[in-house]
């Protein structure tokens, strides 16, 4: 089996030629896919996610409970942002969750006919490496990003998860991932130190949501694979 890593949903066009055969991982480690395991963990019964603010309020005029962010600010209508402190089991137990964000929910819409899509975070990190040896398929880590632009932090995600793939007995030739290994080397030493710099976190200071990049950076809080349905639409937990 090998293992892949795209940097944006951009770019992922150029990945999709062996979708049917393959796992694709989604990343938002700032804040989307941690943000998803958590309501999750929760007791969320699922997570409904959209790529637009539109498709997020009619669901909010049908009576659905929605997180929406953008730019990572709370949308005005939404009963959620996209921290993983806002999904509480009080608010979040045994209900269907609608879901947008700037970044990771866009590239779930960009990767929805893989043969399995998956919800990756350092959070459920050994969980989804789990899944996928399992499972004996190919892998592609699909970088949320910023705007379609590459960023660290989604990367080095990617690199912790091809290092254990490798490990387990996975290969590579691409140099997406050769540069991502890299980086997760250089990184191990001092995570939180390593991406100290980087845009996002200085868009969370700015924002005064910093509080939640220790837990968003801390590896296998949770136990869980959250997996896309392409059928209902839905990510549930396998």
């Amino acid at each position: 089996m090998k293992v892949d890593i795209c940097f944006s949903p951009a770019l992922y066009p150029y990945y999709a030629d062996n979708n049917t055969a393959r796992i694709v991982i989604v990343v938002d480690i700032f804040r989307a896919t941690t943000t998803m395991c958590a309501a999750l963990k929760n007791g969320a019964k699922s997570i409904i996610p959209v790529a637009s603010i539109e498709e997020a309020q009619a669901y909010k005029e049908k009576g659905f409970p929605v997180g929406a962010e953008r730019n990572v600010k709370r949308c005005d209508f939404a009963d959620f942002g996209n921290s993983p402190f806002d999904y509480t089991p009080e608010k979040v137990a045994e209900k269907d969750i609608v879901f947008t964000t700037t970044n990771g929910t866009q590239a779930i819409e960009a990767a929805n006919d893989a043969h399995a899509l998956v919800i990756g975070a350092f959070s459920n990190i050994s969980a989804v490496v789990d899944f996928c040896v399992a499972a004996q398929k190919d892998v592609l880590v699909l970088c949320a990003g910023w705007n379609n632009r590459f960023n660290i932090e989604d990367t080095l995600y990617a690199g912790a998860v091809a290092k254990r793939l490798l490990d387990k007995g996975y290969t590579y030739v691409s140099d997406a991932v050769e540069v991502a290994l890299a980086m997760w080397k250089d990184a191990t030493p001092d995570l939180r130190h390593y991406i100290s710099h980087t845009e996002h976190i200085k868009r969370l200071v700015a924002n005064n949501l910093q509080d939640s990049v220790e837990y968003c950076l801390t590896e296998d809080t949770v136990y869980l694979v959250p997996v896309y349905d392409k059928g209902t639409k839905k990510i549930t937990i396998t």
